[in-house]
């Protein structure tokens, strides 16, 4: 927005100054949350978990992250949403902090559940909601997508710098003969650490991020109530796909599977965090040409494919190989499903649609990696990747039938 003179108007130099401080606190925090979920599943087994155990603790903090996004989502605009951003840092920075220390499954457990630590590896909790909903307000129809698109590049930065981070335990033993678990112990603390350096970011963003005091974003319209609830119910079948695969699990998977090293598979991760930044400018590009839904259908499917190709594969070469062409696809859909819902409610019911789709997604990630490690302990390691695959397949089939013709504001004058 510019004035007649050529200057920036003054709400539109708020508007950058904003969205810089939120793709700035959205890379720390995911850079901390790429950083666990490479750490998590290896440092619950260092201290003595059981693969059960540790199925167990990371389900709670995928829990505990359910529950704060259910809070953000039903408070957050009356209570303001840069205070909420800054509770949530902070009782994130508590949980991690006592996690740090304990070594009991019921204290982790406990610890995880109330700092929502996620071992998902990828950043999907009550921060996200809430500052997708101030992003989203600050932009329009046709650079949502784009604007979506930057801020998942940088999280996706933040996570392929975390996977490189959880590296540490492996340099600090060969290099400085620190005991491994000590090094595990202090990368739980970076991780505390860097939540902790958000939280005085969240304090430098103006007031118009706040939500208008005459919206009542809790109040959604018939129709946007039932095109909710019937998205939410697909996307909770594929996180529930996602809470199979883990960034946590599948590191103990190739750590378990090829016997490979913790800073072997830190690489290997942060390989797949580049592909994944990469991949959402080219969901924002593809998605101009053939469609959000299309996008996130046509590029999911292959993705899964892939995975089911990793459980069987020989040697770690090929696992690899496979998985990292897997993870150029796997997380297209992430700025297209996120710009999507979005798009299709009405702009004062932004905060209950990103939270309720969120929502869904963190209940059932909540509840699949107890069964994935179940499944791999009883069964075989292979078992969650593919059932995974499956459940992310159907998904994707069940998603284009549903709305391919339910088109954002964006695409509807298209031929």
């Amino acid at each position: 927005m510019v004035s007649s003179g050529g200057r920036p108007e003054p709400g539109a130099v708020l508007d950058v100054r904003n969205r810089r401080l939120i793709y700035a606190t959205a890379f720390l925090r995911a850079t901390a949350t790429g950083m666990l979920g490479v750490e998590l599943g290896i440092y619950l087994v260092t201290v003595g978990l059981s693969i059960e155990h540790a199925g167990f603790v990371i389900g709670a903090g995928l829990a505990g992250a359910a529950v704060a996004a259910l809070a953000a989502t039903l408070t957050a605009d009356r209570r303001g949403r840069r205070r909420t951003l800054v509770e949530v840092a902070l009782i994130g920075v508590a949980g991690a902090t006592t996690a740090a220390v304990a070594s009991d499954a019921w204290l982790l457990g406990g610890a995880a559940f109330v700092g929502m630590l996620n071992g998902m590896g990828r950043d999907r909790g009550a921060g996200l909601i809430v500052e997708q909903a101030m992003l989203s307000a600050a932009t329009a129809d046709r650079t949502r997508t784009r604007a979506l698109a930057w801020y998942n590049v940088l999280q996706d930065a933040g996570h392929a710098l975390g996977a490189l981070l959880a590296g540490i335990p492996a340099v600090l033993e060969q290099g400085w003969g620190i005991e491994r678990l000590a090094g595990h112990r202090a990368t739980i603390a970076l991780y505390a650490v860097s939540l902790l350096l958000t939280a005085p970011l969240y304090t430098r963003l103006s007031p118009s991020v706040e939500a208008v005091p005459a919206a009542t974003p809790l109040r959604v319209s018939p129709g946007s109530r039932r095109l909710l609830v019937r998205i939410s119910a697909l996307f909770a079948l594929d996180s529930l796909a996602g809470g199979f695969l883990t960034t946590a699990l599948l590191s103990f998977f190739f750590f378990e599977r090829f016997g490979v090293g913790q800073a072997g598979v830190a690489a290997l991760f942060l390989g797949a965090r580049v592909l994944n930044a990469l991949s959402h400018l080219g969901a924002a590009w593809l998605a101009r040409r053939i469609g959000l839904v299309n996008t996130m259908v046509f590029t999911h499917i292959p993705s899964s494919l892939l995975l089911v190709t990793v459980a069987f594969a020989p040697t770690f070469e090929v696992a690899a190989a496979l998985f990292l062409i897997r993870e150029g696809l796997v997380e297209m859909d992430v700025p297209t499903r996120q710009s999507y819902v979005l798009a299709v409610v009405r702009p004062e019911e932004r905060m209950v649609a990103s939270g309720m789709t969120n929502l869904v997604r963190l209940a059932a990630w909540a509840f699949a990696p107890f069964l994935a490690g179940l499944l791999m302990s009883r069964v075989a390691l292979m078992t969650p990747l593919v059932v995974g695959a499956a459940l992310k397949i159907g998904y994707d089939i069940m998603l284009y039938v549903s709305f391919r013709s339910v088109r954002p504001p964006e695409e509807i004058a298209r031929p």
